[in-house]
């Protein structure tokens, strides 16, 4: 179970990263990057790592994301600067979309290696003092900390100096009030996946005992 929440965790970064160019509007003073509706899904394969694996695996699977995030942003630079084929007339929007994705996968890199880390610390911390129990405590604390972190430092990063101030404050409201319901909703599906992780595990540990 441990290599396909990796799988899912890495990929639903990477396209997070894809989506997050785009901002869409709910009302007049809800406006999100596409990529939230993505990201959110991240929290739980993370803290379910973090359970039943423990830190040192939640730890890699963190370094994982972040290694493949670099390797993202190599070559969305080296396809932007490939010689583009005579007849391929949309190079100045492709340049257009994807030099806003560099910056946008610099600052994700920044906000995610931080606040990745420091939900993961969070989160044992508090497993150290409840021990199995209060699962949802550790699953919200650790992910509405580490997510207030994460949202200032992408938004800032990704698009300062390409709106107002107050605009960039009210995304980071937004931004973090979506996260902040999200982890409150993902807690049932936590649950969920510790349960079929342990699950999995055990009936390895009985095949192969």
């Amino acid at each position: 179970m441990l290599l396909y929440l990796n799988g899912a965790f890495v990929g639903l970064l990477i396209l997070s990263n894809i989506l997050a160019v785009k901002l869409f509007s709910i009302s007049e003073w809800l406006v999100l990057p596409a990529a939230v509706v993505v990201y959110v899904f991240t929290f739980p394969i993370t803290d379910t790592i973090a359970e039943v694996y423990g830190k040192e695996a939640a730890r890699q699977t963190v370094f994982a994301g972040f290694i493949t995030q670099c390797c993202a942003l190599a070559f969305i630079y080296l396809a932007i600067h490939l010689p583009a084929a005579p007849f391929f007339g949309d190079q100045a929007s492709f340049e257009t979309i994807f030099s806003a994705g560099f910056r946008v996968t610099l600052a994700s890199l920044i906000s995610y290696f931080i606040s990745q880390n420091l939900d993961v610390t969070i989160f044992h911390k508090l497993k150290d003092r409840h021990g199995e129990s209060k699962l949802w405590l550790r699953n919200n604390a650790s992910t509405m900390v580490s997510q207030l972190v994460d949202t200032t430092l992408f938004i800032v990063i990704a698009f300062y100096g390409t709106m107002p101030t107050a605009a960039l404050l009210a995304m980071i409201f937004t931004q973090y009030a979506f996260k902040w319901l999200a982890a409150a909703c993902d807690t049932p599906l936590v649950y969920l996946l510790v349960r079929l992780c342990r699950r999995s595990e055990s009936s390895g540990a009985r095949v192969y005992g």
